[in-house]
């Protein structure tokens, strides 16, 4: 991957619609190298996919809730179970197995308190659970699906 390919990826995270006429002129490239890079970096796996980002506040889930999960079971059995019962709650967007005091981490957006109290009560009927502890985001101030690209080797 060249600089090239990083200034390329930089724009697409920012806005995959953008038309490729337009991004092979930013980057000064032909409009068929332009093209022939984005779908070499989707065969590579680099560009995983293409989706829409939909406001949260259209969404009616403005609320962010941080939800820590301890656990006294780390049998297979036990996580297929605790995988599955996340994985079937809409509401868990991000899904996490920690290192330290805190075995698994989940971000849940919802509307309100009220609706958390019903993800919440999914969540501990799904599996035995030692502790639940729930944060909620008092204000966003940074949110970007971007990725740092300055690693790329």
């Amino acid at each position: 991957m060249d600089s090239t390919d990083r200034r390329l990826l930089e724009k697409l995270q920012q806005d995959a619609d953008v038309p490729v006429a337009d991004l092979a002129a930013e980057l000064a490239l032909s409009q068929t190298s332009c093209w022939r890079r984005i779908q070499r970096l989707k065969e590579a796996g680099v560009i995983t996919r293409n989706v829409a980002l939909v406001d949260r506040n259209h969404a009616n889930v403005s609320v962010t809730v941080f939800v820590a999960v301890r656990t006294s079971t780390h049998s297979q059995e036990w996580f297929d179970r605790f995988h599955a019962t996340v994985e079937a709650i809409s509401e868990v967007v991000e899904f996490y197995r920690m290192s330290g005091d805190v075995d698994y981490l989940l971000r849940v957006v919802v509307p309100d308190i009220a609706a958390y109290d019903k993800v919440y009560k999914r969540l501990i009927a799904g599996t035995q659970l030692l502790d639940v502890s729930s944060s909620f985001a008092m204000e966003e101030l940074k949110y970007t699906t971007a990725l740092p690209l300055g690693y790329v080797r």
